[in-house]
Order: structure tokens, then C-alpha cells, then sequence
């Protein structure tokens, strides 16, 4: 293993960004949670079991593309709504305007200056570029770029792989390993010889699908057990565990 942790053979590392760089997973959770407990209220009436921001948000739309999390968290409700477009409003019954709520409460929370750096993980970015390893932030969120920009952490990273990018190429989102591949492949290595950082369980999935060298659980809510189920190699509470600049 290396000063940074990692095996010798490691040469790129593709960081997920919602509570592996940012503490945005918190802000996210909160969004959903007022978008779908309005949604439940209108829909089931007050007597709808809420949105619960931990463990429905671990479960259902923790690492995956907005839309995919608004159908996973709908079916487990036994609720199908129209699929709609896109460019649906925020307050239309659809799965995409769902989701469009949700986005505008979170760019809010985003503006209103609600997102910071972890900074063990920003002491381990510095490490890992001052060893020379190439970097990938590989991020579900359409707002990847906005949240590095606002937390002064962009320039950490060689490829960005996020919500608008897998769009454009058509990339299934998490727990397929499509979006990491893509990182890998733009760095130029083979995903053999890179290592995932990942706090959701989706994340863990796509990680151990793609065939990637080393599988980092990043465990902010107590979830360890399920991480290394999930296909993690070493879970820390912080990357500042791993090694690198103290």
C-alpha cells in the first residue's frame, strides 16, 4: 500500500462528490424530504407516512440520477406517476417535475451558502495530486460543477463526469458503473488500476460492477456494515484516514 492507502497499482482516483467532497449530502436529503413530504401530503393527505431523510434517502435516491430517485422512492410508496419531460415545472405531478422541485429547493440551499468542503477530503485531494495520480469527480448531480465552484474545489479535478454529462452520452447513472468507466477511460487508465471513493450504497454497487481496482466506503451516517456489503475494500469515516498530508 502506498502513503495515501491505496494499492501500488493505483493510478487515477474517481471521487464521488455529494458526502465524499461535499457535505451537500445533508442538503440534498433535506430537498427531498420538502419535496416529496408536500407531494405526500397533496397525494395521500395528511395522513401520508413522511419522507424519512435518512433512511429513505440512503435507500432510494443516495447516489443515483434525480429522476431514477424519484421513481425508486414512488414505487416504494406503490405510487407510478406520468413520466413527463425534462422541462416540466416544479410543481407538475410528474416525475420530472418532481424532481425539478427538487432541484430548485436545493440550488437555493446552494446560493444561500450551504455547501462546504469536508477537509480531510481536501487534505487527501492535495495529497493525491501532489503524488501525481490523475483525478475524476464522477457525480448523479447536474449542479456537480456549480457545488465544486462554491466550495473553491474545481481545480482538483482532471475529468468531471456529472449529471449533465451522462446526458449528453447517454451514460446510465449509478448502481451501473457507466459514469465511472467514463472517468477511467477520459484519465486514460484502465479501471483496474483506479480507485472509487463512495459514501452511498449505489455508489458501492457500480464501483465493485466496473471491475475497479480499489473500492473506498466513505461512512458519514453509520452505515459501515452495509458499505462492505455493498462491495466497499476498506470503509473510513474520513479519507484523512487513508494517509496523505496531515
Amino acid at each position: 500500500m502506498t502513503q495515501l492507502g491505496l494499492p501500488d497499482t493505483v493510478q487515477a482516483c474517481l471521487f464521488d462528490l455529494d458526502g465524499v467532497v461535499t457535505k451537500t449530502a445533508v442538503v440534498h436529503a433535506a430537498a427531498w424530504k420538502e419535496t416529496f413530504d408536500a407531494f405526500l401530503r397533496g397525494y395521500e393527505g395528511t395522513q401520508g407516512r413522511p419522507f424519512d431523510a435518512v433512511a429513505d434517502y440512503d435507500e432510494y435516491v443516495d447516489g443515483r440520477p434525480r429522476a431514477d430517485g424519484v421513481r425508486a422512492f414512488l414505487d416504494s410508496r406503490g405510487i407510478h406517476l406520468p413520466e413527463g419531460g425534462p422541462g416540466d415545472p416544479p410543481d407538475a405531478r410528474t416525475v420530472h417535475g418532481l424532481g425539478n422541485r427538487k432541484n430548485e429547493l436545493l440550488l437555493a440551499r446552494i446560493r444561500s451558502g450551504g455547501v462546504e468542503a469536508y477537509e480531510g477530503t481536501v487534505r487527501y485531494l492535495e495529497a493525491v495530486r501532489a503524488e501525481g495520480l490523475r483525478t475524476a469527480i464522477v457525480s448523479s448531480s447536474a449542479n456537480c460543477r456549480d457545488v465544486l465552484r462554491a466550495v473553491g474545489a474545481e481545480h482538483f479535478f482532471d475529468v468531471r463526469i456529472d449529471g449533465v454529462v451522462a446526458v449528453e452520452r447517454n451514460l446510465p447513472g449509478k448502481p451501473h458503473p457507466d459514469t465511472f468507466l467514463a472517468a477511467a477511460r477520459d484519465l486514460g487508465v484502465e479501471a483496474s488500476r483506479a480507485a472509487v471513493f463512495e459514501d452511498a450504497l449505489a455508489g458501492m454497487d457500480a464501483g465493485r460492477a466496473g471491475g475497479f481496482g480499489y473500492v473506498v466506503g466513505v461512512d458519514r451516517t453509520g452505515q459501515t456494515e452495509a458499505l462492505y456489503a455493498h462491495g466497499a475494500d476498506i470503509v473510513v469515516k474520513d479519507l484523512a484516514e487513508l494517509g496523505g498530508k496531515q
